[in-house]
């Protein structure tokens, strides 16, 4: 299929913190700094309510990747990102896809130059869609405590947390999907050495050349995305200070003013706020790549802002009439018969994100149905809300990467691949993904860290 009608359909599934309310919908738009910053393959804020009697008071905040992933992508900061680590970590140990939109984003991602350098023995093409779902879909979208991901904000709308919610969990959860997931996709690279399986031939999609004197620092390159966490929980921090417990605002011809309880919104500022500041630092260190392809790039990033509005209407709409019917009522009472509260919500979200294929869609079906019920149960047990926050964000990024999602099609179809050929890496990455909330789950049980 031609670069052109790949990114034509990359699938722009939006993902939205919800606030049930009988007055109507309001909807927030902002633009998004670095390629998402590993939200769960491209997908945007995506919240969905199950079905209500009344409308729906759904504030969204939906951040569209591509004006700086395009930014990036001119000035070639992404690969200068991907050669830099592999100077800098070695050449078997650097091909972690993090930057998975930026990596991903075009006809040329970026992890086949590591692959297909003969001086690593040529490790197959198919491994590199199981390598970018480690390091964009699992502990950089929803494990580690700040990321801006929506599958990390979600939460914070029901639970009255932060996107710092039950650090030490989402460090450790972290850190034992990295480990183990490196360990198998090292198993699977000397499988293949074993078997003399080198890159391959014939692949479609294939990187292009780009003159390495021409690519920035690689800790310039990388630094929007540290701007971006170090100013998330500076906000994060600052602005419930700033505003109070709510926030007023007056417009012309309203007799009263319009009021924002600050809690439920805070996250969500903080994440806009943090992303603002990454755009500006990506113009302040390569506004000339940028400004020489300004003109293509806004095209693209606003088509694509477009086409993420739409979505987002379209997903909330879904998941309204999935929660509407009778099988997910069903489904919901089974649900219900598991008496551990972190057990039950783990088992719920992760099982919801599977049905509709996103994570941010399985998370915001569930937690509209069941969060007061799981806040009972919790504080019946003595469960602070963070653990609640980390877990349910954990459990939706597990079983959603099925075949039918759309982070999975797209990525297969950007590298030119198979699901017969590369999917069965990923389905393992899930798997690892999935168990890791479980082992958080016992890791609270039996140490008390939050």
């Amino acid at each position: 299929m031609p670069a052109r009608q790949v990114d034509a359909i990359r699938f722009e599934q939006p993902e939205l913190a919800i606030r049930t309310h009988p007055q109507g919908v309001h909807i927030e738009v902002c633009v998004e700094v670095v390629g998402r910053f590993h939200d769960r393959g491209w997908r945007r804020y995506d919240k969905q309510t199950s079905a209500l009697s009344d409308p729906v008071d759904m504030p969204v905040a939906m951040h569209d990747h591509r004006v700086v992933a395009q930014a990036l992508q001119t000035s070639h900061k992404p690969t200068a990102v991907d050669q830099g680590r592999t100077d800098a970590l070695g050449q078997r140990r650097c091909r972690l896809g993090i930057l998975d939109d930026v990596v991903v984003k075009r006809h040329d991602p970026a992890g086949a130059r590591v692959l297909f350098d003969g001086d690593i023995g040529g490790i197959p093409k198919r491994l590199i869609p199981g390598t970018i779902a480690l390091g964009a879909f699992t502990f950089t979208m929803d494990s580690l405590p700040g990321t801006p991901q929506i599958q990390n904000i979600i939460p914070t709308t029901f639970f009255k947390t932060n996107t710092w919610a039950a650090p030490w969990l989402g460090v450790i959860g972290g850190v034992f999907i990295l480990v183990v997931g490196l360990a198998y996709l090292e198993w699977r690279r000397r499988q293949a050495a074993a078997a003399n399986e080198g890159y391959g031939t014939d692949h479609t999609n294939e990187p292009e050349e780009i003159a390495k004197e021409a690519l920035p620092n690689p800790l310039l390159a990388i630094l929007p995305l540290v701007v971006v966490g170090v100013l998330n929980k500076v906000f994060t921090t600052l602005i419930p200070h700033l505003y109070g417990a709510s926030n007023d605002v007056q417009l012309a011809g309203m007799a009263k003013p319009l009021t924002t309880p600050v809690s439920s919104v805070a996250a969500i500022w903080a994440v806009e706020g943090a992303l603002l500041m990454g755009i500006v630092t990506v113009l302040v260190f390569a506004f000339r790549p940028v400004s020489q392809k300004f003109a293509d790039g806004t095209k693209a990033a606003v088509a694509g802002s477009l086409l993420a509005s739409m979505n987002t209407a379209s997903e909330y709409g879904f998941g309204a009439v999935i929660a509407s019917l009778p099988g997910f009522l069903v489904i919901k009472d089974a649900l219900k018969a598991i008496p551990n509260p972190l057990v039950n919500e783990a088992i719920t979200v992760t099982t919801l994100a599977g049905i509709t294929g996103s994570a941010s869609g399985g998370l915001s079906i569930a937690l509209a149905a069941m969060a007061d019920q799981f806040l009972a149960a919790a504080n019946a047990a003595g469960i602070s809300p963070e653990v609640l926050h980390r877990v349910a964000s954990m459990a939706s990024g597990g079983m959603d990467t099925l075949p039918h999602n759309g982070a999975v099609i797209t990525l297969l179809a950007v590298t030119g691949l198979t699901h017969r050929q590369a999917y069965g890496d990923i389905f393992a990455i899930t798997c690892i993904k999935t168990l890791s909330v479980f082992v958080v789950i016992g890791v609270y049980y039996a140490t008390g860290i939050v």
